[in-house]
């Protein structure tokens, strides 16, 4: 039976999984910056507690926040980052305004089919609702991340543009590490069909779907090692390269 318990992964050196519901955030600690990449749901806090406990740290030492898109599952943890820390996300500014009202997301095809074309997504969803999925707060981010202006942080953070799934996604390079850290660009499970293996998530919360697929050639082209996705287990059979071919031939459900 598979565990789907909350858990702290070590993916790579430095680089922790924060994994609830299906959703993922990630820890990044090196000698140049302590970054958090998206805010997962509301009841990832423990587990972001637990991983800076692991390396010695506390949430107060967070140096950045940087978020891939704007969707509820991704900013759950924003409003008490920013509410006891001071701890303001960053975000392409395609996504201002979504992160502000996390739910009001524009999705191609209508959501309530989903579950019950897709009845293997039902026990994914059921952690989503479990992890605080209806309760997210939108804060205030700053739109401060432009693609391929690096951040200079963790050995060097490079936001790729990559819009289609909303409009202001970037996913985020690991330039020392050749790590690629996908947010919902490319999964490896889609929370609203439960399929696995790399694909682009549904047109249930995908805004444009032929710019999602066309954003993953962008993905394809960082030459990324490892692939770390918003949803789902890391991918490193063949990289970033083997993950877009891959996703690109089975389309958008």
């Amino acid at each position: 039976m598979t565990d789907h318990r909350p858990r702290v992964t070590a993916v790579a050196e430095g680089v922790l999984q924060l994994e609830r519901g299906g959703v993922n955030a990630y820890l990044i600690a090196s000698d140049d910056g302590l970054v958090l990449v998206d805010a997962g749901l509301p009841r990832t806090w423990p587990l972001l507690e637990e991983a800076l406990a692991s390396i010695g740290a506390r949430v107060a030492d967070i140096d950045a926040l940087l978020l891939t898109h704007g969707h509820f599952d991704h900013v759950g943890m924003c409003d008490r980052l920013v509410d006891e820390h001071h701890l303001v996300p960053r975000v392409h500014a395609g996504d201002e305004e979504l992160v502000r009202h996390p739910y009001r997301y524009a999705h191609e095809s209508a959501r309530f089919p989903y579950p019950f074309r897709y009845p293997s997504a039902l026990p994914i969803l059921a952690r989503m609702v479990a992890g605080g999925a209806l309760g997210v707060k939108g804060v205030q981010a700053e739109p401060t991340i432009v693609a391929g202006e690096t951040i200079p942080l963790a050995g060097g953070i490079r936001p790729i543009f990559t819009p289609g799934h909303t409009d202001g996604h970037c996913a985020f390079l690991l330039e020392r590490q050749g790590i690629l850290l996908t947010g919902d660009a490319l999964v490896t499970l889609d929370p609203y069909t439960g399929r696995t293996g790399p694909r682009a998530v549904a047109r249930a919360a995908t805004a444009r779907s032929e710019e999602a697929l066309a954003s993953l050639l962008v993905l394809g082209e960082t030459n990324a090692r490892l692939v770390l996705p918003g949803h789902g287990a890391a991918w490193d059979d063949g990289g970033i390269r083997s993950a877009v071919t891959i996703a690109r031939s089975r389309g958008v459900d």
